[in-house]
């Protein structure tokens, strides 16, 4: 496990270590501005569905039964979507999701960047994330940092990383080709690649 690990400055992850990383670097075709990537990342409830490669089961199966947008971080203060206006530099945004192992969640979003060229935002989980009711997931430890970067006027550069905290449940954190494939499948839903497209990113 990558105990001493210490996260690049550009993260501002204050802790090290992790007992997974996943990181994906990919260029992917995009003709429209940066506020076409914006909108789609604001609309949370369009996560519901979104399909993954089950190492366990070893079939595609739905990731995430439903989303929503959230007024603020307390739970059950659903709203619309939110709108590319909102999708400002520095906004922190506060939506919920039903995983298909961990159940229902709140995460924060930060935009970090939203210039015409890059957009740069991060996620973690807020509350507690559970297993048949055994906890997981304590607050922060799933983090997420997504990178877009316009290479030309069609194509756009994508980097993420995604770390599961060094004191999480040894159940899901040991699971790597899981972790591999929930990344893969945010990322084809990020850039439009079909979810369920062979080959998965792990078997």
């Amino acid at each position: 496990m990558g105990r001493d690990w210490k996260p690049p400055a550009c993260t501002s992850w204050a802790e090290g270590g992790f007992a997974t990383l996943v990181t994906i670097v990919a260029r992917f075709p995009h003709s429209s501005e940066a506020e076409g990537l914006l909108r789609h990342i604001g609309a949370i409830s369009e996560l519901a569905g979104m399909r993954y490669w089950s190492t366990t089961h070893q079939q595609w199966r739905t990731l995430i039964g439903s989303a929503y947008a959230l007024i603020d971080s307390q739970p059950g203060q659903r709203r619309e979507d939110f709108t590319s206006n909102e999708m400002k530099e520095g906004k922190v945004l506060y939506f919920e999701q039903v995983d298909n192992l961990s159940g229902k969640a709140i995460y924060r979003m930060h935009i970090v960047e939203a210039s015409a060229s890059r957009v740069v935002f991060d996620v973690e989980n807020l509350s507690t994330m559970r297993y048949y009711f055994i906890p997981i997931f304590h607050p922060g430890e799933l983090q997420s940092m997504y990178f877009l970067d316009r290479e030309s006027d069609k194509v756009w550069r994508y980097y993420s990383i995604v770390r599961i905290g060094k004191n999480a449940n040894g159940l899901i954190a040991g699971n790597e080709s899981s972790s591999v494939n929930r990344a893969v499948a945010f990322y084809r839903y990020l850039v439009g690649i079909p979810a369920t497209q062979e080959p998965p990113g792990a078997r």
